[in-house]
Order: structure tokens, then sequence, then C-alpha cells
């Protein structure tokens, strides 16, 4: 089915904002929650260093924070009026999920992942999202179906008024949302993690691979769990994840040296 399919729906259907705050899909993205989850947020000291691991985490996830940005404790500290103690705390947190580098002469730095950690990524993503949609055919509720109806509405706003940081936290949301559907945590946090990845590498390499493409696929990917089609679900993920790995730029060519430096005539 095409994305016009989104337009059917009816209007009382469950959308993502009804969600309880336990699932909503950057929940599990964002380090506040899993420390929420850990039961580890018992005072303020812990809700500043999440506070701060958050904000970077999401301004990441929107593309707003660019691979290899400086990240001065100093100043961040002065931004979010803690102590450098706390945003240290912060970014050692982030540099556990490899969205942050911490080297001793450079200090701390929005993480640059290679071309082979690229690789990865999007292969642990084929392996996980795969089973995640073949066992979301049998286990999600016709309700969970109408929340992923009301989740594809927004991102289709967001898309039609070029919501730049809005449309890219959404089309990230929709993989996660899947996930957290299905009830495992552990699961859940781990595509969180590597959905965040994926986002810094996009932001790296520049996808050509547009939003409206993103979502017509996601589109037809609920359609597909709709009918409780498994296996089309399945190749469906695969293919998304692979044509959105495609079109980063993984290998650039290595410019000739002379035709680059010789001067022209």
């Amino acid at each position: 089915m095409s994305a016009k399919s989104v337009y059917t729906l009816p209007h009382n259907a469950s959308s993502i904002r009804t969600m309880p705050p336990a699932v909503r899909p950057l929940e599990v993205v964002r380090p506040a929650a899993k420390a929420r989850a850990r039961g580890l947020v018992g005072d303020q000291r812990q809700s500043s260093t999440d506070r701060i691991a958050e904000s970077i985490t999401t301004a990441i996830i929107e593309r707003r924070l660019m691979p290899g940005t400086k990240l001065a404790e100093q100043k961040i500290a002065d931004i979010f009026k803690v102590s450098r103690t706390l945003v240290r705390q912060a970014l050692n947190q982030l540099s556990r999920d490899r969205l942050v580098t911490l080297e001793p002469a450079r200090g701390a730095r929005v993480a640059e992942p290679s071309v082979e950690e690229a690789h990865q990524v999007f292969e642990a993503r084929q392996m996980i999202e795969a089973g995640i949609v073949k066992r979301a055919c049998t286990d999600l509720a016709d309700a969970q179906i109408a929340e992923l109806r009301g989740h594809l509405r927004d991102e289709q706003a967001a898309v039609q008024r070029t919501d730049v940081s809005g449309r890219t936290r959404l089309l990230a949301d929709f993989h996660v949302l899947l996930a957290n559907m299905l009830g495992n945590t552990v699961l859940a946090e781990l595509l969180g993690d590597l959905v965040a990845r994926s986002s810094l590498i996009a932001l790296m390499y520049q996808s050509s691979h547009s939003a409206e493409h993103s979502f017509a696929e996601h589109v037809a990917i609920v359609d597909a769990l709709e009918k409780r089609d498994a296996r089309a679900a399945a190749r469906l993920m695969e293919d998304h994840l692979h044509n959105v790995e495609r079109n980063l730029r993984l290998d650039p060519r290595v410019p000739d040296l002379e035709s680059v430096l010789r001067p022209k005539d």
C-alpha cells in the first residue's frame, strides 16, 4: 500500500501522544529513562546528570550536534547551572554509549564513527529489527497497530511542514516504539542505543535517503504488520535499513592529487 493509506485512518485512532510516559519511544533512547528503569534516579544529583546526557543525546538524534563537536565541560556546566563534576559524569555515561569520545588532550567531543563501525551498526540493526517485526506480527494488539498509525500521522505532518528536527526524531522513534511495544526493556534500550548511533552516522556520512522515502517505507511496514504478514514485514524492514545504509557515503572516492592541485590555465 502507498503512503496515502495514512490519510484513511479514523480520527479517533490512538496516537503516540496518548501513550503513557513509560512507553514513549524516546524515553527508551534517552539515558534518563535507562536510569529510571534501573532505579538509579533517587536524588537531584543523578537527575541533573541524566538531564545533561538526555539533552546531548536528543541533539544528536535530531542532528543538531555534528560529529567532532567539542563539548566543553565548563560551558555545559554554565548552561545547566551545575558543577563540572556532574557534566563529567554525563559525558562519561555518553562515552559508554559510544556517542561521545573522551581524550586526555582534547577533552570530550561528539563521536566520529568509522566506516567499519557504521557497517556494523546497520548489520546489528538488520538482525535485531527483522526479528522484532516478525514477533510484532503475532504479538501486537489492534490498539498497538492504531498507535503506530498515530505515529505515522505525526511523521507525515513533520515531513510535510519540513520540520527537520521533528521529523528526524519521529523517524528514529518509529523503530524504538516497535521494540518497546514487545515489552522487552533490554531489547528496546539496545535498539535505542543503535538508533542514536545511526543518527550520528547519518550526520557524519550525510545520507541522501530522504525523509519522504523513510516515511513511505514505515507505512509499508505497518501495513504488513496489520496484515500479520511476518515474512513481508521482515523483508520490508531489511530493505528499509539497507536503503538508508546504501545511501550513506561510506565509500568516498579518494581524489587524484594531480587533478585537484593542477593550476588552471
